[in-house]
């Protein structure tokens, strides 16, 4: 079954909706992700159970799977002993398997290209004072980027980026490659996770015709709306998947907080200019099933389709 390019889908049809945590619902099944790898681990231990998460998203209403590929690296598959060109494709096929067993048509595969702090297992993400420059980062970006996108998804998921360095960084790669994307940050306190202008994030991307989207991800849900603007100021449609609003420990790895996120605020989300929406870190399959309601709820139609 053919279906739309997602670039395609975010000017005339509603918005998208995303799939939730992978490591999420990985756990819910019972996985120990507590590796340096995360759920990484199972592309090679058990890729059944990332296919059954996948599913689960789609079964909620999700039409994009996110690959389980944000915290593999190179240098972190090699040293378990993995060949990461290997399963890092897999990741990929992984997801399409489980887009077939959904039926196909509209539903979308993104490539998750999580941050160089993701590979360090130490919450630097979080932070994004890894000391990188620019030049550094794209280097050390360049051949996982290659590889997904040589495996065939519809988007990568440049996501959970905490400082502009790594932005700079990632939009040459993309550019270079000439991959699709969509750009997401997480944020803090109205900044990014470095303590930089997001507005600067943004109008980086305003102008790279690789970027379908860029928002924020993995962000307490109290601090998208200001985001949304800001991101939706770029000219690009705006992506947002918030976390539960819990707070990872990343000393003593674990979850700490109450739930904070709210169907009823996606669709104030979209009226702003979202045109993807799902969420990220303890947002399962019923979360998601939530949020596609509310999608569905707020009648909204792409730019060109009410033109």
């Amino acid at each position: 079954m053919t279906r739309t390019p997602l670039r395609e889908a975010l000017r005339q049809g509603p918005p998208v909706v995303l799939d939730g945590g992978l490591a999420t619902e990985l756990e819910a099944q019972g996985h120990d992700l507590s590796s340096t790898l995360w759920s990484a681990r199972l592309l090679a231990e058990a890729p059944e159970a990332v296919v059954a998460a996948h599913a689960a998203y789609f079964a909620a209403g999700a039409q994009v799977a996110t690959t389980a590929s944000y915290q593999a690296s190179f240098a972190g598959l090699a040293a378990q002993g993995h060949d990461p060109a290997e399963l890092l494709t897999r990741s990929v096929r992984l997801a399409d398997r489980a887009r077939q067993q959904a039926g196909g048509g509209d539903l979308w595969v993104a490539a998750s290209v999580g941050p160089y702090g993701a590979a360090l297992a130490d919450g630097s993400e979080y932070r994004g004072d890894y000391g990188q420059s620019v030049a550094e980062l794209a280097a050390w970006h360049r051949p996982r980027l290659e590889v997904l996108a040589a495996a065939g998804p519809d988007v990568l998921a440049l996501e959970t980026i905490p400082c502009l360095a790594e932005v700079e960084a990632l939009l040459l790669e993309v550019a270079r490659l000439d991959l699709p994307c969509w750009l997401s940050l997480t944020c803090a306190d109205g900044r990014t996770r470095a303590g930089e202008p997001v507005a600067e994030a943004y109008a980086m991307a305003a102008d790279v015709p690789q970027v379908l989207a860029v928002g924020v991800n993995c962000t307490h849900p109290r601090e998208v709306d200001t985001l949304v603007e800001s991101a939706a100021a770029s000219g690009k449609p705006v992506v947002v998947y918030p976390n539960s609003g819990e707070d990872w420990d990343a000393v003593a790895r674990r979850w700490t907080g109450s739930p904070a996120l709210a169907p009823g605020q996606v669709q104030g989300w979209v009226a702003d200019g979202a045109r993807l929406v799902g969420g990220c870190c303890r947002v399962g399959p019923e979360q998601i099933r939530a949020v596609a309601e509310a999608v569905r709820g707020s009648g909204v139609r792409g730019p060109e389709a009410t033109s």
